[in-house]
């Protein structure tokens, strides 16, 4: 055999343990997600840091969705995401950033090995959570879900918020500070990137920067979103015949949280952000017509729900 064939072949037969290492490390999905369609930003060098070493990176493309959620989603990554090294523009403010953080190795680690309840246990008393590890994703008809969803918010002057998604819950990690990128050489290298990367002639960059300007763009509404009291949900009735079975919480800082038999009966108090939106399940008999459920609107500003929709 030909020595360039020998080499060759070491090469192919390299690559292939390294993907078949990759491919053996737990998969999660990225999005990345911003507070309205006027906030929308780009990522331009993107990497996610994993313990693994394992490479990963955000989906291709601007941010979409709402606060919390892209509403879409891209190829799956591998490995434990343990921080991130992100350069992105905001159009709207015509300024670019640069994020390089770390996230508590620890606090990863111990996420990593729940699993939230999205259903009822058929094995056993329903818990919050179990210590079942990864690989409890979305179906099968499993009664938790593991860590599936690695999302960023992006709000305006650099301000960024990391949420870990396991199904019906989603879980704030920190908030994180982007720095603005000043250095007229770094300016020009993500300049370019992102001109050559979407294809932006550099008339249509110039016209976006005045039509998409927001000259007000400020990140207090979602600072303050993130403000947590100490409360409950309470649900009862004089219908002897009252059941509750679920309860989800949607709140105004991006999380969500999910209660199900025995301790939606008797929720815990705990630190909580505003509620946005609360579902509830409850039955009065057995027929179909005796089970129902209804949606609690809140105002962030009254503190109060504002419209209830019962089905």
């Amino acid at each position: 055999m030909k020595i360039k064939n020998i080499i060759l072949f070491l090469l192919l037969a390299l690559q292939n343990i390294s993907c078949q290492e990759m491919n053996k490390s737990p998969e999660f999905h990225v999005e990345i997600s911003q507070p309205g369609n006027k906030y929308e930003i780009t990522p331009i060098f993107d990497k996610i840091k994993t313990l693994e070493g394992t490479p990963a990176g955000l989906p291709y493309g601007s941010s979409s969705g709402r606060w919390g959620d892209s509403g879409s989603s891209w190829t799956e990554q591998h490995g434990t995401p343990i921080g991130a090294d992100i350069t992105y523009y905001s159009r709207y403010e015509d300024t670019y950033y640069h994020l390089d953080v770390d996230f508590p190795v620890d606090t990863i680690k111990d996420y990593m090995e729940r699993a939230y309840s999205r259903k009822d246990d058929k094995e056993g008393e329903t818990a919050a959570y179990k210590k079942l590890g990864r690989g409890f994703q979305l179906g099968g008809g499993k009664a938790y879900d593991s860590f599936s969803t690695l999302v960023f918010g992006f709000a305006p002057k650099g301000m960024v918020v990391v949420w870990l998604n396991f199904g019906n819950t989603r879980i704030e990690l920190d908030r994180y500070q982007a720095k603005v990128i000043t250095d007229k050489a770094e300016i020009a290298k993500a300049k370019e990137k992102y001109l050559r990367t979407y294809r932006i002639s550099p008339e249509r960059y110039d016209e976006s920067q005045k039509e998409y300007f927001v000259p007000d763009a400020s990140p207090k509404e979602w600072d303050n979103y993130r403000q947590r009291y100490h409360w409950r949900p309470v649900v009862s009735s004089t219908n002897p015949k009252f059941r509750l079975f679920e309860v989800l919480n949607y709140t105004y800082n991006g999380e969500k949280e999910g209660a199900l038999r025995p301790w939606v009966l008797d929720i815990p108090y705990k630190e909580r952000a505003i509620p946005s939106e609360m579902v509830f399940f409850w039955e009065t008999g057995k027929q179909k017509q005796e089970q129902l459920n209804a949606r609690a609107f809140f105002n962030w500003e009254k503190k109060q729900v504002i419209k209830l929709i019962c089905r």
